[in-house]
């Protein structure tokens, strides 16, 4: 699908007003919200000064930066189970990111970081599955293992979830074979389940992935989306479910569909979203995160989530380097920004808040927080939620 043009199509308009309808919802509301969620004192006040004259910060009811649990509570326990989203809401996460969408052979919709499962769960111990063995490309990368599409729902279920980074995460290895593949459906119960038990609306940031891919192979992954939130009236503006993507496209294709507040993740700059490459828009992250790039991304989403590099780039030694002005641009345009992804351990930190050589060891994770609070972002993605939630406090309270 070609990308949102500059041309002003009826089409288009439409697509712009349904932002800037949701947009609404995610205003000054959040505000108040933030500091009584908080309890702490002048917490609202900070989120008001951060957020004034754009429309509001975040998302209704939820605090200022908001944190959200990067594939649950990652940072201890095996990635997309629901071992790690539990986690993250017992740390007190805002938003729980349940999860990275892909679909199996029969069309189902199942939640794992990539189509490609041999790093995230046991399949290489299935001897049954040896044959599904295969290379294909991803994206325009080759790449070899076993994939969920060759896969249906029933197959799924006989692996379990393992640790996808062991060399970092050791301990988390203690958990391996305890969880199997969640599916997005059973996310959508378990959000409403969670809700109840715990007294408060539970949010969901789920992702479409690799879609230009999926959709190539007869599996579009938004209608499927869009299917299910409809099936448990989660499709709504006020909804407590953000959809992001990594292609335009799809987040347009949603845009038509829902009206669910609608995320556009950005990588590094010099890179090209895999839609574009494949309708031949010659644009680049560069060309997005530009006044012009941002204000065509505000006609069909509400925020963006950039690699945390577009908001404080780092020099060749891996140090923080000059903020650059992508905050006060997209919050010219009424777009809030959820940067990603801040870890604790030493080799993902800036390297100023390293400490240690250890790879697994933690590093100054508070100070690189604080750095990048202090942009004006309105959320962030973290695989500690915990960490994330302390230093949001010493932030407001500073």
């Amino acid at each position: 699908m070609a990308a949102y043009g500059a041309h002003g199509t009826q089409e288009q308009a439409a697509e712009s007003g349904r932002a800037t309808g949701r947009r609404a919802v995610l205003g000054a509301a959040v505000l108040g919200a933030g500091g009584a969620v908080l309890g702490l004192p002048g917490a609202a006040r900070a989120a008001e000064q951060r957020t004034a004259g754009r429309g509001g910060g975040g998302l209704r009811g939820l605090p200022v930066p908001t944190v959200i649990g990067h594939r649950g509570a990652s940072g201890y326990r095996p990635e997309h189970t629901f071992g790690s989203y539990q986690l993250a809401l017992d740390l007190g996460a805002d938003i729980v990111e349940a999860g990275d969408l892909v679909p199996t052979r029969d069309g189902h919709l199942v939640c794992r970081h990539e189509p490609e499962i041999g790093g995230t769960t046991d399949v290489a111990d299935h001897p049954e599955f040896a044959d599904r063995r295969t290379t294909k490309v991803v994206d325009g990368v080759p790449t070899t293992g076993w994939f969920t599409e060759d896969f249906t729902l029933a197959e799924l279920k006989t692996l379990r979830a393992v640790e996808r980074i062991p060399a970092n995460r050791p301990h988390n290895t203690l958990y391996n074979g305890r969880w199997e593949i969640p599916t997005f459906e059973e996310v959508l119960t378990w959000q409403d389940e969670q809700t109840r038990r715990r007294g408060r609306q539970v949010w969901i940031y789920p992702e479409t992935k690799h879609p230009t891919y999926f959709r190539k192979l007869g599996l579009g992954l938004e209608e499927r989306v869009a299917k299910l939130l409809r099936k448990y009236g989660k499709d709504k503006r006020t909804s407590p479910v953000v959809l992001q993507s990594f292609e335009p496209s799809s987040i347009q294709r949603l845009n038509r569909l829902v009206d669910n507040p609608l995320v556009v993740l950005l990588s590094s700059a010099d890179s090209r979203p895999w839609d574009f490459v494949e309708a031949g828009d010659p644009r680049t992250v560069a060309d997005l995160i530009t006044p012009k790039g941002l204000r065509e991304i505000a006609g069909y989403a509400q925020g963006i989530g950039p690699t945390l590099d577009l908001i404080i780039p780092r020099d060749a030694n891996g140090n923080l380097t000059k903020p650059t002005t992508l905050v006060a641009d997209a919050h010219k345009v009424g777009l809030i920004l959820h940067p990603y992804t801040l870890r604790n351990e030493n080799p993902f930190l800036p390297a100023e808040f390293r400490k240690g050589t250890d790879a697994d060891g933690y590093g100054d994770a508070f100070g690189a927080f604080q750095a990048y609070f202090a942009t004006g972002i309105d959320g962030i993605f973290t695989d500690n939620a915990d960490t994330a939630l302390l230093a949001r406090e010493d932030f407001v309270n500073g």
